[in-house]
Order: structure tokens, then sequence, then C-alpha cells
């Protein structure tokens, strides 16, 4: 892929090449990324934990399959977040940045999704043993409802407004 000649884009405000573009993409995905794989890794860790403690055998088989679904999702959502570092491996210098950045991308929409039900359910089982099935369920319902806001209708509100 050559690069394209440098033009002013009016929806970033910036006089940049297409490869100065994907270089700044990949480098603000990059710094998205770190944030959210400590996150992701000490979630999943602390996971992995749990049926090291006492009280895991005091645990019905509800919440059992519950635990096992998250420690599933938690290591997909830490595969899925730390894969554009294996994709730019095995990738790099090989003149694919355009394609690295979009599916660097994919991989990490795929990630937050991924790890926004294993938050959402972390809480859930974490209610369900401490208070009750009802307010497990209360709880997962809230998250679910502020995750789709924050991370779903927000950022659309934003771009409808932006565009105006």
């Amino acid at each position: 892929m050559g690069e394209q000649p440098q033009h002013h884009d009016p929806s970033h405000g910036r006089d940049e090449s297409f490869v100065e573009r994907m270089d700044r993409n990949w480098e603000e995905l990059l710094q998205e990324l770190r944030v959210t794989q400590t996150g992701t890794q000490i979630l999943t860790g602390f996971l992995l934990t749990l049926p090291f403690q006492q009280r895991f055998s005091d645990l019905d088989a509800y919440q059992v399959r519950l635990y096992l679904v998250l420690v599933v999702l938690a290591s997909v959502a830490t595969v899925l977040i730390v894969t554009p570092v294996s994709l730019h491996r095995l990738l790099f210098r090989r003149g694919l940045k355009a394609e690295l950045v979009d599916a660097a991308h994919a991989f990490a929409r795929a990630g937050l999704g991924a790890l926004a039900l294993v938050l959402i359910g972390a809480a859930m089982l974490l209610f369900d043993v401490v208070v009750s099935r009802p307010a497990g369920w209360t709880v997962a319902a809230g998250l679910a409802l502020l995750v789709a806001l924050a991370w779903v209708a927000v950022p659309h509100l934003i771009v409808r407004r932006a565009r105006g």
C-alpha cells in the first residue's frame, strides 16, 4: 500500500499523510489497550483464584456455572485485548499498517464487549452470593444499562451532535 498524498481532512482537522494518520491511529489504539489490558488481566487473575478460597465450595450449581462462564469470558477478553500486540509482531515491517489498525480495532472492540460481560457477570455473581439471586440480576441489569449508555449511546449522541 503506497503512501497517499498529504491532505487536509476536515473531519479530523489535521494535515497528515495517510501513513501519518495510520501511525497516529495505531498509537492511540495502543494507549487505549494499555488501560484495558491491565484491568482485564487483574480481573481475570482474581477470577482464577476464587476456587482456592474456602467459601467457593458453598456456591450452588448456578453460581458455579456462572463463575465458569465468567472465567471463559475473562480469558476471551484477555486474548482479544492482547491480540493487537501479537498482530503487530507478526505484521511488523510488512507495510500493512492500515490492515493492522483495522484488525486491531476490531479485536479491541470485541475485547471491550467481552470485558463488559465479565464486569456485569462478576457483579452479578458477587451480589448473588452476598445478597440474593434477585439482587444479582438487578445489579446485572443496571450495569448492562450503564454500559449500553456509556459505551454505546453516548458516543453515538456525540457523533450525531458533532454532525449537526
